[in-house]
Parts: C-alpha cells; sequence; structure tokens
C-alpha cells in the first residue's frame, strides 16, 4: 500500500523531469552535496549563475507553488530514494525534514546532485513508480 502523499505524484515526475533536464547540463557543476536545506553551502551561487535558465525557473516556480507540507514531503521523498531512510521512517523523515523547512527549498532539491534520480526512487520505494 502506497504512503499518501499530499503532493501530486504527477507534479513530483514533472520536477523529476525538470531536475534531470538542468542537472544534465554541460555548464551546471555542484560542489560538495550540502547535508540539509538549512546548511550553508555554495549552491546558491551555482543557481544564481544559472537563474535565466527556463528549466531552473520552472523547477523553482512548481515548487515554490507548493504549500510548505508539500515541499517537505518532496524534501522527504528525495531523503528516502537517496538511501538516507526507509521507508517504514516516513513519518521520521517528514518531521525532520519539516524542521529543516525553509524559504529555499527549490534550491536544496535542485541543488542536490541526482535530485530526479533520488525523487523517482523515493516514489518507487512509497509505491508510486
Amino acid at each position: 500500500m502506497a504512503t499518501m502523499l499530499e503532493v501530486n505524484p504527477d507534479t513530483v515526475r514533472f520536477l523529476i523531469d525538470k531536475a534531470r533536464e538542468f542537472q544534465v547540463k554541460e555548464s551546471v557543476t555542484f560542489p560538495e552535496e550540502p547535508l540539509s536545506p538549512s546548511d550553508d553551502d555554495p549552491v546558491p551561487q551555482v543557481l544564481a549563475d544559472h537563474s535565466d535558465d527556463p528549466t531552473l525557473a520552472e523547477f523553482r516556480s512548481t515548487v515554490e507553488d507548493l504549500e510548505p507540507d508539500q515541499q517537505v514531503q518532496l524534501v522527504a521523498l528525495m531523503w528516502i530514494g537517496r538511501g538516507d531512510y526507509d521507508v517504514e521512517e516516513w513519518e521520521t523523515v517528514l518531521e525532520q525534514a519539516g524542521d529543516s523547512w525553509n524559504e529555499r527549498t527549490a534550491d536544496y532539491l535542485i541543488g542536490t546532485p541526482l535530485a530526479g534520480d533520488y525523487l523517482a526512487e523515493g516514489l518507487d520505494l512509497l509505491g508510486y513508480g
């Protein structure tokens, strides 16, 4: 049985496509991966360098249009897909993601290398694959 997501799986799939499309571009390279959305890291500068990129703009606007609890679920999905947590820890991962939520969720997600793959894996693990 799938865990109930408050964010539409089709929206997550759209974000997966946009993340993959943006991150595959030759000019996009990321420094070491941030541990959480609140960590200070150089990713905002990398994203600022690509601020006129239409794919990045679509990704950001889609995430920013979501409610905070839906953004938290995206981060939790990514963390589960990355292997930071097991599916059975869904409530715990939601709590952890909620504790670190801030206005930069879109940049945190797109600034995580392989974010699209992690989100896809998270959907699969939760039964939405």
